[in-house]
């Protein structure tokens, strides 16, 4: 069985691929010690970093990778799926977000460890709740990203019972008059959805008097400010983040494979990604990417495909957090439903996890955040 990755990140990005490199080869590692597949050792490729995304994957095809664990940019899902789907090889992001995804043609060869986008709507909403908002505007950088989750926000807010009274756009750099509107409008709280345009926006509503706990940050706004925004401009303000964070005998795991890991940004999706292809692998006796893919969605714990053989919609599945304890599932005649360091996954019909966890981060008076709780909701919000 051979494993490849496909490595994106450049540029501030880079630091992103150590995690992911780290978190699949602990988990081969540990997929070997336990017996690897049908008694030979699981192999991961050599990868290389490179934005040419199609060029990886006809390499990965040529090195007969049976799964190909990324991208991590959702924009180059597309052309790696185009050419590993085509080659009947599995493909399994730990870090594509984008919403669009979901409906992406892949012939069933596509999943992704990561929530989608649009998922973060409902704790954002959630968290306007809990401070006790009802009047809730949003202020959203233009292009899908804000479309997508300011719906999924809005959406949220309405079916919680609370009033939108203001949804307007700006674009990055220039979001004075996005402001001024979102001002008029008398708001409770105010929910950024940002990524380019996240520090002018927030020290335009800091400007606006809008500011501290009245904001609410998305995910892709979500960062470390500091001097950069005006004292105390975040001071109780909150913001989500997708994931879990690591457990302390996970980071350990990691550190031991790459002493030098400090950041480790989605490891634990790519840890998952490789244990559920390996014990895919084992449910069907076959290394072949076709053959992961059918399974894959079952040992999430997602909805059973009948057309498995030896499956059916009522088999009983039992938990399992390691692929060893996953064998003796397997070894015992039973359905493993992998639950692993990024919670539970339960593939969809689209390849999506049909629950996203979020960790919860809030600022200080320096505008500097650290986590204070966790939150989980369906794929949709």
């Amino acid at each position: 069985m051979r494993v490849g990755l496909i490595l994106d990140n450049t540029g501030s990005g880079t630091f992103l691929n150590a995690a992911q490199i780290a978190a699949a080869r602990l988990a081969i590692q540990e997929v070997n010690a336990a017996g690897g597949h049908k008694g030979r050792n699981v192999e991961l490729l050599p990868s290389t970093l490179s934005q040419d995304t199609a060029a990886q994957a006809r390499a990965l095809v040529d090195a007969k990778a049976d799964v190909v664990i990324g991208p991590t940019d959702s924009s180059r899902a597309p052309a790696a799926v185009d050419v590993l789907a085509r080659a009947k090889i599995a493909v399994i992001s730990p870090a594509n977000t984008a919403a669009g995804l979901s409906s992406y043609n892949s012939a069933g060869f596509y999943f992704r460890t990561a929530a989608s986008d649009v998922a973060q709507g409902g704790v954002l909403a959630a968290l306007a709740g809990s401070s006790g908002a009802k009047r809730i505007a949003i202020l959203r950088e233009g292009g899908s990203y804000g479309k997508d989750v300011g719906g999924a926000t809005k959406s949220a807010l309405a079916g919680a019972g609370a009033e939108t009274v203001a949804d307007v756009e700006f674009t990055p750099g220039k979001a004075t008059a996005a402001v001024d509107r979102v001002k008029a409008a008398t708001p409770d709280a105010v929910v950024l959805v940002a990524r380019q345009g996240a520090q002018g926006a927030l020290a335009e509503l800091n400007n606006a008097g809008l500011s501290g706990s009245k904001i609410l940050l998305s995910d892709g706004a979500v960062r470390q400010y500091g001097a950069e925004l005006g004292s105390g401009a975040l001071n109780g303000a909150r913001g989500v983040m997708p994931g879990v964070f690591p457990s302390a005998d996970f980071q350990n795991r990691l550190v031991a494979i790459d002493p030098g890991l400090k950041d480790m940004t989605f490891a634990a999706e790519t840890y998952d990604a490789v244990n559920l292809a390996a014990i895919a692998a084992a449910a069907a006796q076959d290394d072949a990417g076709s053959s992961i893919a059918a399974w894959l969605t079952t040992i999430s714990g997602g909805s059973v495909n009948q057309a498995v053989a030896g499956t059916s919609p009522q088999s009983p599945r039992t938990a399992c957090a390691t692929y060893k304890e996953c064998l003796s599932v397997l070894s015992s005649g039973g359905t493993p439903d992998y639950e692993g360091q990024s919670g539970p996954i339960n593939f969809d019909d689209h390849g999506d996890i049909t629950s996203a966890s979020y960790m919860v981060f809030t600022y200080a008076g320096d505008n500097k955040a650290s986590l204070t709780g966790t939150r989980s909701v369906g794929k949709n919000g």
